[in-house]
Parts: structure tokens; C-alpha cells; sequence
């Protein structure tokens, strides 16, 4: 199983409570082409070829082109994706969980890197706003009656 980094300087944890079905909130976070539709923070995303362990994806956010490789996809549960931008390393672990209320959504991502060493809480607090805005972007579309 694929974690993130633990030791990395900076790591941020965050969970969501989305009422919709477990289908749709994983189909609308795994339809890499569509995030730019519901996620502001994306401002361009295509994935290079069917969601599975190995394949890429390119995606435009906050000025920077990232190119992630899902690296653990277990389908409706669990996926997980890293890269690396601007000497950043990036870790991000997606986890889905039905509940009663609908479905329990947490994210959890690691930076590291000369970049995060030289500026850490700078770097924690934006990450800690874009995955905040993640969350709710992806609540929000995941809640629109269909």
C-alpha cells in the first residue's frame, strides 16, 4: 500500500462528509478530464489513458504543470498519485468510505523537496487552502441533484 510521506516537512490531512452516493463522488473525482468543470482550483487536466496504476496525468494548477502517475487505485475506495514540479515531490493519498450520511472523503498529502525546506509553513498553509478548496469543490459538484 502506497503512503505518503511522513517525514516530509510538510503534510496536510483533511476530511469531508459528502451526501451523495459512493459512485458518484468517485466518478466525479477520477474523471480527471472534467476537474477543471467543478474544481477552481484546476485550470486544466487530461489524463493519458484509462484510470489505472501506471497512467499519467497532466494537469494546470496554481501556474504550475504537474504531471502525476497514479500509483494504488482501488476502485470506490482508495487511489493514490505522485509527482514532482518546481523541485516539489508530491504524495497525494485519496480514501473514500460509505457511510449512513453518504460518504466520508479524506485526503492526505506530503511536499517535499529544497523548495518545502526553504519555505515549510508558507508551503503548508497553501496546500492546506488548496486541498480545503478541493474538498469543498468536489462536495459541492458531488451534491448537485443529478
Amino acid at each position: 500500500m502506497h503512503t505518503i510521506d511522513t517525514t516530509a516537512p510538510v503534510v496536510v490531512r483533511l476530511t469531508t462528509q459528502i451526501d451523495a452516493p459512493l459512485a458518484t463522488v468517485w466518478s466525479v473525482h477520477t474523471d480527471v478530464d472534467d476537474w477543471p468543470a467543478w474544481n477552481t482550483g484546476v485550470d486544466q487536466a487530461r489524463l493519458d489513458g484509462p484510470m489505472a496504476v501506471g497512467t499519467s496525468f497532466t494537469w494546470l494548477t496554481h501556474g504550475m504543470t504537474i504531471t502525476s502517475t497514479v500509483r494504488e487505485l482501488v476502485p470506490g475506495r482508495r487511489i493514490v498519485w505522485d509527482g514532482t514540479v518546481q523541485g516539489i515531490v508530491g504524495i497525494h493519498v485519496w480514501t473514500f468510505e460509505r457511510t449512513d450520511d453518504g460518504v466520508v472523503v479524506r485526503t492526505e498529502e506530503s511536499w517535499s523537496g529544497d523548495p518545502v525546506d526553504a519555505a515549510a509553513d508558507e508551503l503548508t498553509t497553501a496546500l492546506q487552502t488548496s486541498l480545503q478548496s478541493w474538498l469543498d469543490c468536489l462536495k459541492s459538484r458531488a451534491e448537485q441533484p443529478a
